[in-house]
């Protein structure tokens, strides 16, 4: 609870004016999500804003040429992302007359939504209770519980969407992951976070241990070999 309390403080006193954070819109939020994949929030924002322009509702994308979508999608790359968007889009309108599923299993159904997109359309569009855990997510709960387990590992993913559930027990889930998020991005940053102003300073593990500049703890891809034959 003092956790929650804590973050939610300084979350409503920093938090970024996101265009998708005005709405409980699926659509809206399944159209930043998929666009902020792989991208950064100053990059996708336009794009997020054009797309919301010239497509006002799952209807509209639906009936679009993939050809439109993909020129309005132009510069942002993965292209596979686009296309997935319109399939969705076109399945959402014809198959599901336009309503998004309403809870976390029924959105891991959609062409193009994994665990992440699922938990943070679930969570912002319905308050479903389940954690959004992205690379930020890991990070602060690495650094402030004090996880010493490798994320890379699928395992250890289970470890960290338990932490952050029992965290927000109490807690309002869509504010609660937004809140966690955005103090990954903003305070809680990879390199050189500004530790003097953090909230959580006398009470964060890798502070305490001198461990911030290693947690959390990421193991690399072994570089492929590549082999020559005659």
């Amino acid at each position: 609870m003092i956790f929650y309390k804590t973050l939610t403080h300084w979350y409503l006193q920093n938090k970024r004016n996101l265009p998708w954070r005005n709405s409980n819109s699926p659509y809206h939020i399944w159209l930043s999500e998929i666009i902020l994949q792989q991208t950064r929030v100053s990059q996708g924002t336009p794009y997020y804003l054009a797309f919301v322009k010239t497509f006002p509702t799952v209807f509209d994308l639906a009936n679009a040429t993939e050809q439109e979508v993909l020129k309005l999608w132009q510069g942002l790359g993965y292209y596979s992302r686009a296309r997935n968007l319109h399939k969705t889009a076109q399945f959402i309108a014809n198959e599901l007359n336009g309503v998004f599923p309403q809870n976390y299993l029924g959105l891991l159904n959609l062409k193009g939504v994994g665990d992440y997109t699922a938990a943070a359309i679930a969570s912002f569009a319905y308050n479903e209770r389940v954690p959004v855990v992205d690379g930020n997510v890991f990070r602060v709960l690495a650094r402030y519980i004090g996880v010493e387990e490798d994320i890379a590992n699928h395992r250890t993913r289970k470890t960290f969407q338990a932490l952050a559930l029992d965290l927000m027990q109490a807690a309002e889930p869509n504010l609660f992951n937004q809140a966690i998020m955005e103090f990954g991005a903003l305070q809680c940053v990879p390199k050189n976070p500004n530790c003097t102003i953090c909230p959580f300073n006398g009470s964060c593990y890798a502070l305490q241990k001198n461990k911030v500049a290693i947690l959390p703890i990421k193991s690399k891809k072994a570089k492929p070999i590549v082999k020559h034959f005659n």
